[in-house]
């Protein structure tokens, strides 16, 4: 972000959360913006007990009721970790408190974002859950070019459901929220950590139910040896992130 400041560039957010924010903003003026909300599918443990999404497979925690990514992301998705970096990335990307952003479970994916203004109005950003039309969005901005998905037929979806986060069964949200609130380095270590767990749980070396808690076990030890100060340029940040992925690894051994 510092990087686009400086030259006068403009960073389009691709993801579809942040896209949907981005079009929902519309440029308005950040002061009347009462909160910015991503939403999330709630993925193939939506409905799960806290134990048997403790106990899940690779087969079932890849398995993905709405979208196609690759085994890290679908792992992600399972823990709900990816909305906790989705949170870390809104913060950047738009400027916003902490205290501004939030997540609500839409099992249909068709409502990817919306924003709450001052005067009460609720903006939403809603499309198929098909990556084509964010990517064409920013290929075209701040035109509009056909990008072979078509927008959703409310009549046919006949009806869009939200929940909230249940924190008991995705406790994942925990460390990520704290890293984002803590700032610094922590979403850095935060991040090199899940990656070395999440790869863990694909190779099948630890459960589902050990993947946050060997992040949040590799954050404290960070934290005790002082090696998640703010990085100030990008080759410090990167250390950040090998340290992490290197404590992780000593943990998980």
């Amino acid at each position: 972000m510092e990087a686009a400041r400086k030259a006068g560039a403009r960073l389009l957010p691709m993801d579809s959360e942040h896209n949907a924010i981005f079009q929902a903003l519309g440029g308005r003026d950040p002061a009347t913006i009462v909160r910015m909300t991503i939403t999330a599918s709630g993925g193939p443990f939506r409905q799960w007990s806290a134990e048997r999404i403790a106990a899940a497979t690779r087969a079932e925690a890849l398995a993905h009721p709405n979208w196609a990514m690759g085994p890290e992301v679908t792992i992600d998705s399972a823990t709900m970790m990816n909305k906790g970096l989705e949170l870390i990335e809104a913060h950047h990307l738009f400027g916003a408190p902490t205290e501004r952003l939030g997540v609500v479970v839409h099992p249909q994916s068709i409502v990817h974002g919306f924003v709450a203004f001052a005067d009460g109005s609720l903006i939403a950003g809603l499309a198929s859950p098909d990556m084509r039309t964010p990517i064409a969005h920013c290929l075209a901005y701040p035109e509009r070019i056909r990008s072979g998905v078509g927008a959703p037929d409310l009549a046919a979806l006949a009806k869009l459901t939200f929940e909230p986060v249940d924190l008991a069964r995705f406790p994942a949200m925990a460390p990520a929220t704290a890293a984002l609130a803590e700032g610094g380095g922590a979403p850095t270590a935060l991040n090199g950590a899940n990656e070395v767990a999440v790869a863990a749980f694909l190779d099948g070396r630890i459960g589902f139910g050990t993947i946050w808690r060997l992040v949040e076990r590799t954050l404290a030890t960070m934290r005790a040896a002082d090696e998640i100060a703010a990085p100030t340029t990008v080759a410090e940040a990167l250390a950040i992130h090998h340290i992490a992925r290197d404590r992780a690894a000593a943990l998980l051994a």
